[in-house]
């Protein structure tokens, strides 16, 4: 999808400016708001690649005047209501009014040192061989889906090498929309910045993605 979330090349934002020694939380409440996401994700009806295509589902407005752990909460609202998990009448009275989902699990406090250093991986076995191997001249696919994808604006359309092969994984594409993981080869794909960025750039510049094996052509 082309979100609010996809900036690469984008003009009108300005540089990108780092924090020095940035805290993890800047307030109290983003604490809150990330160990309330964490146990919510924990009940297991929804994945990874859901949660990210709701938060980048939020209208762009929305999006540019949120901050980050905003970001987070609001999204979160959107997935507990299309769950089931409250109402928009239990969101709008700030309590439980009408009834609501069960969850398959629940995360309790004695067992989020384990469930964090556990985490969620992503990797999978394949059964098929790469079709691609390291120094494959490739294209990325030139496409602008209504639904989630991993492959930014900026990087579509345009010819790289494939630097390294890694892994079976799932699939973003599919996952964030209930139709299964689908796993496939990833692929580390660097770029000229010229092909990127076009007659202006610097020349000495290269950049890398990873992409999954649908989102390339033989070059």
């Amino acid at each position: 999808m082309n979100g609010p979330q996809d900036l690469g090349g984008q003009m009108g934002f300005g540089p990108v400016a780092p924090e020095k020694d940035e805290p993890y939380f800047h307030a109290e409440w983003e604490k809150r708001a990330l160990g309330v996401t964490l146990c919510a994700g924990a009940m297991g009806a929804w994945n990874i690649d859901e949660s990210r295509h709701a938060r980048e589902s939020l209208h762009p407005a929305d999006y540019y005047s949120s901050s980050y752990y905003q970001i987070w909460i609001k999204a979160l609202e959107t997935l507990l209501k299309r769950h089931g998990f409250v109402s928009e009448r239990d969101l709008e009275a700030g309590e439980a009014i009408d009834k609501a989902s069960t969850p398959k699990r629940v995360l309790k406090a004695e067992n989020v040192p384990a469930v964090l250093a556990k985490g969620g991986p992503c990797n999978r076995p394949m059964a098929e061989p790469a079709r691609y191997k390291a120094g494959d001249a490739v294209r990325t696919k030139n496409f602008n889906r209504t639904g989630h994808t991993r492959l930014p604006r900026y990087a579509r359309g345009r010819q790289g090498k494939i630097e390294a092969v890694r892994e079976g994984f799932v699939f973003p594409d599919s996952n964030a929309h209930g139709q299964g993981e689908n796993p496939q080869w990833v692929y580390t794909v660097v770029f000229d910045g010229t092909e990127i960025w076009g007659e202006g750039a610097d020349p000495t510049l290269v950049i890398s993605i990873d992409a999954w094996e649908s989102y390339l052509e033989p070059a």
